[in-house]
């Protein structure tokens, strides 16, 4: 009897050992292409991360923007690339962050095609207005947020991800578009379309790696450490200039150590954003 409790108790904590060991966390990153750019672009950084680690990182996105960070508020998923959790309810969730993509600097921005006789920030009152969807930080918050305090009055249109509003400004059936500052020069250089910038943001930092409180600190520390130092390793360099390329983003784009501290500024906004947007 002994001995069968014995062999009982070896073998759960082989069986633990085994699950610890062959854990999976999910990934995911908000949709700031469509899910196939989306996918391109994080799909090889989180294989080479999975490797370098030790731990296993598998992507999961959902259609839109805000689906994939539904997943997040439901807790489904233990590692996200976001700025959606820096308001005062959702920083109670206990996120927590580890890095940030550098270069750093990204504005909320409102534009229209670089041909469009709108000149000026007021010629948009009651004309439509694309932006990728209501969880968008820089690309609708920030820009919404300035409309109303203007006293613009604008149709709001959601495209899902923020390839598709752009996609939407420039077949006509809006008028401008809100966005990340960032992805409208990456949508210049990839698609060989032109803007006219209206209004841009004060600067703010480029989203967040975060990890969910329930993943162990030693797996934490391992994915943070191999995020960081792609940079610093050939492939690792390589694997983020190739992913930069397909989306159109800087191809010096790499990850940088960061704390909640350096995102300050986001949680600043809701001190003062209308109700509608916190």
């Amino acid at each position: 009897m002994i001995r069968s409790l014995a062999v009982g108790a070896f073998a759960a904590l082989i069986s633990s050992a085994t699950l610890a060991q062959d854990a999976v966390y999910r990934f995911s990153p908000v949709n700031q292409w469509d899910i196939n750019k989306t996918a391109a672009y994080w799909n090889p950084i989180i294989n080479y991360v999975s490797e370098k680690s030790g731990v296993k990182l598998e992507l999961k996105i959902g259609r839109t923007s805000a689906d994939t960070t539904s997943y997040v508020l439901a807790q489904e998923v233990e590692f996200v690339f976001t700025n959606h959790l820096f308001s005062p309810e959702r920083q109670k969730l206990g996120w927590k962050v580890f890095a940030r993509r550098q270069p750093s600097e990204i504005r909320g921005a409102i534009a229209v095609p670089a041909d469009s006789p709108i000149t000026r920030i007021e010629e948009l009152k009651d004309q439509e207005v694309a932006f990728a969807g209501p969880e968008a930080f820089i690309g609708y918050k920030l820009p919404y947020a300035y409309l109303l305090g203007k006293g613009i009055d604008v149709q709001v249109v959601f495209g899902g991800n923020q390839n598709a509003a752009f996609s939407q400004m420039f077949a006509g059936r809006a008028k401008a578009v809100g966005s990340n500052s960032a992805l409208i020069d990456g949508y210049a250089n990839k698609e060989g379309k032109k803007f006219r910038v209206l209004w841009t943001s004060e600067p703010y930092h480029d989203l967040a790696l975060m990890a969910s409180a329930k993943v162990p600190e030693k797996d934490l520390k391992a994915v943070a450490s191999a995020f960081v130092k792609m940079r610093d390793d050939a492939r690792g360099r390589d694997i983020l200039q190739r992913a930069a390329a397909e989306v159109g983003i800087s191809e010096g784009s790499y990850f940088v150590p960061a704390t909640q501290d350096d995102f300050a500024n986001y949680r600043k906004f809701y001190d003062t954003a209308p109700a509608s947007l916190r």
